[in-house]
Parts: structure tokens; C-alpha cells; sequence
């Protein structure tokens, strides 16, 4: 394996990992896991909290208002700071409410009918930031996380810092961001046929995880229930054809993990939803066609990097559905699995680009999965017609001959020229 090859990999790991729970509130949850822990520790106590007050990103906020807390039948930050506080572990980074049971959910729950947990949002913070501080007595502690969804850069105790990582730059795979690995489509194309099945077979992890989401999705309604929808509607309307099947599947891991399941998504570039619409389209293809599991793993190795690569431009958070980014890396996948090589892939991209730019995010919720099914019907559109050699011309919009200015461009939309919108979606969402 060459040095290059090493760091491509090691993108792929820092941004596919398991998430139980929408992954705004779970960073909160997170926050609080790890106050809590430095708190008890310093005092010998035990998890008993006078009050825990948290202070978020607008970005954070929008986000995590109107989701499901896995396990609780409630939504929103409260109860996920909470939870995080009481039961939450935080070596187990996105999965930190996994070891939760009934009596801690109602020791949080009767923590937030109490009112002894405040939500605040924080001013001129990045667009990825939660702050938890965590009181019991005399004594509180803290701890912050910026930019990466389970990224602590601060702890303290009583007013003292305790570690702080916002100026250490030793260990390098923590504060590398995508960007910095200059990844471009060519380039990962030629990884996804060069690297060593091995290397790379932890990928299928998406299928055990994200296909378990789906199935929980169908076995009851879960949120609005668009994936039990769209499969039992099949015959009638939708068609038993490779479409419907994707978009069914997909939105039903989405109906389950927005609702609150307790099964975990495998999640992209710090978002489960963009996980679950990354790979459901491309693993049902394989399901669809009897694809063996290296092609699989090629598939949605290259999937999952152009998410990545796209996502770089975008930012964490932004105005943007992630739906976007990820459906437009389904169907790279999808072209892979069908013999399209990189010129193909190219215009799987640009057809996407050219299509559902401008879809907004008005924060994470059970209605997500309408976007979640749009964007795989999408992607499968974009695919078919760039394996005819069909794409949308550089004369049209935002799109360009190059593709990576192209991805750019799409970028510069969503992380610059969506501000505003961004801004008032939030108040919006808070006013109402």
C-alpha cells in the first residue's frame, strides 16, 4: 500500500462510522457524556446533576429540534444532553447513548420536566459547536465540541481547563479536515480499483448496518412511514422495479432512524442519513443483481469517498440538504456496479449537480425521508443516463467542463451563498 493510498484510507475511516441517532443531538449527548464523567470522577460522586445547561450552534439547534432521541419517544436537545449526562459513555464517540436502559431514560426525562436542563445558542460559534456544563453542588465542568461531530476540544473542571485541543496539532488524524487531503474524483476512482479488497472490506459494514435500519423501517411505521409507503404500493403504483425498491429501502432506514430507533445508521462525513442515502441505493442494486461482496465494497468505497470529497466543499452543516451530497454518490456507485468507468462517473455528478441543487435543510426530522426517497430517484436518473452518455453541458447553470470545479462550485452555493438562508430557516424554525 502506498503512503497516498494509507491517507485515502484513513479518510474513509475518520468519516464512515457507526452513529446511533441523529448525529446533531447525539454530539450534545456527547458533550454532556463527557462533562459528566470529569465531573464524577473529580468528586466521587455519582450521576446525579442540579442542572445541565447547554449552548449550541444555530446549525446545531435546527437540527436537533424536531428529531427522535433512540428510545425515548421524544425529540430535541434536552433530553439528549440529558441522556448523555446520566448514562452516556464517551468512548464510545456517535454510539455514546448505546448502554442506556428504561430507568435511565426516565431519570433524563424527569431531568428535563424539571426544567434543570437550559438550551442557549451560542454567538459567533462555528457552525459545528456544542458546548454542555454539567452542576452538581458546588462543582461543575464542562466540556466543547467544534467543527467534527465527535470532536472534544475542551474539558474543565471548576473553571480550570482540563485538556484542551484546540492548538495542539501533534496528533495529526484528529484535526486533518477533508479538505486537507486534496482528494479529487480521478483519484478515487483509481483507488477504488487499485486498493487491496481488504483494506477496504470494512465498508461492508453499510449493508449490515444501514439494511437493518431499512428492515426496522418496514416492520412498523416509524415517523411519516414513506418507505412502507412506497413498498407496499409497489404493484399499484410505484412499480416493482429497481427504483422503487431503492427508494423504499432507503427512506424506511431514514422513517426508522429519525423516529428514534435504537439501531445504529453507519454514518458519512458525520451524518447518518447521509450515510443511509449513500449506500442503501447501491447495496439494493447489488441485492437486485446478486453482486458478489468485493464489488460491493469497491462500489461503496467509491460512493462513500465522493460524498466525502463533495462534503469537503460544503462544510458540516450548511443550508444544503445532505441529501444531495450523498445521493450524488449513490450514483457513482450505481454506475460502478454497471460497468461505467470515470468519464461516466463524471457525468453521474454533473447530471446530479445539475438536478437538485437547492434542495434546503430545515433541520433533521421524520420528514426527511421524502427527501431521502427524492434523492435516490435522482441518483438513479443521473446514473442511466450518464451510462448513456448523457450529461448536463458546461453551458447549463453552475455546471462546469471540469468537474471538480463543478464540485466547487456547488460548494461555494451552499457554503457561501446560502448563508442567509440558512440564517432565516433558523429563525423561522425558532419563531414558530
Amino acid at each position: 500500500m502506498t503512503e497516498r493510498q494509507k491517507e485515502i484510507l484513513e479518510v474513509l475511516h475518520n468519516e464512515v462510522k457507526p452513529a446511533l441517532g441523529c448525529t446533531e443531538p447525539i454530539a450534545v449527548a456527547l458533550a454532556a457524556a463527557k462533562g459528566a464523567e470529569l465531573l464524577v470522577k473529580a468528586t466521587e460522586g455519582v450521576r446525579r446533576f442540579d442542572r445541565i445547561d447547554v449552548s449550541v450552534s444555530g446549525n446545531i439547534l435546527k437540527n436537533g429540534m424536531g428529531v427522535g432521541i433512540p428510545g425515548t419517544g421524544m425529540i430535541g436537545l434536552p433530553i439528549a444532553a440529558a441522556l448523555g449526562a446520566i448514562c452516556g459513555r464517551s468512548s464510545l464517540g456517535l454510539e455514546v447513548l448505546t448502554c442506556m436502559n428504561g430507568k435511565d431514560v426516565e431519570r433524563a426525562r424527569n431531568l428535563v420536566s424539571a426544567k434543570k436542563v437550559t438550551i442557549a445558542v451560542a454567538e459567533n460559534s462555528p457552525l459545528l459547536y456544542a458546548k454542555v456544563t454539567v452542576t452538581n453542588g458546588n462543582h461543575s465542568a464542562h466540556a466543547v465540541i467544534e467543527d467534527v461531530h465527535d470532536r472534544i476540544v475542551e474539558t474543565a473542571l471548576d473553571g480550570e481547563i482540563v485538556d484542551s485541543s484546540r492548538d495542539e496539532k501533534a496528533n495529526v488524524s484528529c484535526v486533518k479536515e477533508i479538505l486537507d487531503y486534496n482528494l479529487s474524483v480521478k483519484e478515487i476512482f483509481q483507488f477504488v480499483q487499485e486498493a487491496d479488497y481488504e483494506d477496504i472490506k470494512f465498508i461492508l459494514g453499510d449493508r449490515d448496518l444501514n439494511l437493518a435500519l431499512a428492515n426496522a423501517g418496514l416492520s412498523k411505521k416509524y415517523g411519516l412511514g414513506v418507505g412502507q409507503a412506497i413498498r407496499e404500493n409497489q404493484n399499484e403504483i410505484f412499480g416493482d422495479d429497481f427504483m422503487s425498491f431503492a427508494m423504499g429501502m432507503t427512506a424506511a432506514a431514514s422513517d426508522a432512524r429519525m423516529a428514534g430507533c435504537k439501531l445504529p445508521a453507519m454514518s458519512n462525513s458525520g451524518s447518518g442519513n447521509q450515510g443511509i442515502t449513500v449506500s442503501m441505493p447501491v447495496i439494493i442494486y447489488a441485492i437486485k443483481c446478486n453482486v458478489d461482496d468485493e464489488k460491493l465494497a469497491r462500489a461503496l468505497t467509491l460512493s462513500n469517498l465522493i460524498a466525502i470529497h463533495i462534503k469537503g466543499y460544503l462544510g458540516r452543516l450548511s443550508a444544503l440538504c445532505g441529501c444531495v451530497v450523498a445521493s450524488t454518490g449513490s450514483a457513482c456507485g450505481i454506475v460502478y456496479l454497471e460497468g461505467g468507468g470515470y468519464n461516466e462517473i463524471c457525468s453521474a455528478i454533473k447530471n446530479m449537480i445539475g438536478n437538485i441543487t437547492g434542495m434546503v435543510c430545515d433541520g433533521a426530522k421524520v420528514g426527511c425521508a421524502m427527501k431521502v426517497a427524492s434523492g435516490v430517484a435522482c441518483a438513479i436518473q443521473s446514473s442511466v443516463l450518464a451510462l448513456r452518455g448523457t450529461c448536463v453541458a458546461e453551458t447549463d447553470g453552475i455546471i462546469d467542463n471540469d468537474v471538480e470545479k463543478t464540485i466547487r462550485n456547488l460548494g461555494y452555493i451552499a457554503s457561501k451563498g446560502m448563508q442567509s438562508t440558512d440564517k432565516l430557516i433558523q429563525h423561522i424554525m425558532v419563531c414558530k
